[in-house]
């Protein structure tokens, strides 16, 4: 299974779905979008395969989104993707990429729905939660 994963190390949700794509057995194609940001282009269709509005992927936390007046619902989607492109921060994470869809993994476990179903083992988050119990059953 191919699958893309937008990443920032710093961010334990990220952090989360990427050890659960790798507790799934697939070596994702892991893109610190930090370093190197998609293009507006990219953004702009990761979005719309997400079926959710662009606003939808934006990250308010931690970001100049407030400073940016990016609140205000009369913004355009271009105007959107300026402030992504001048602050790629601004893109919630992680962004997960597969043949099953596109999908902000926000919460982590939110990926499983993106990766095969079979042998799914145990898994703990960082934090100590349960996403994946001893038999194998997702936690919800």
């Amino acid at each position: 299974m191919d699958i893309v994963i937008y990443h920032n190390p710093a961010c334990g949700t990220s952090r989360n779905t990427l050890a659960l794509i790798r507790h799934a057995g697939v070596e994702p194609h892991v893109i610190e979008y930090l370093k190197t940001p998609p293009s507006r282009t990219m953004v702009a269709g990761l979005a719309a395969r997400t079926g959710q509005p662009l606003r939808a992927l934006l990250r308010e936390k931690g970001t100049p989104y407030a400073e940016l007046g990016l609140d205000d619902p009369d913004l355009t989607d271009d105007q959107l993707l300026d402030a992504i492109e001048a602050h790629p921060i601004l893109l919630n994470r992680p962004l997960v990429v597969s043949p099953r869809g596109v999908r902000l993994c926000r919460p982590s476990e939110a990926v499983l729905d993106l990766l095969p179903d079979e042998g799914l083992k145990p898994f703990i988050k960082e934090d100590g939660e349960v996403v994946i119990d001893e038999t194998g059953r997702r936690v919800r």
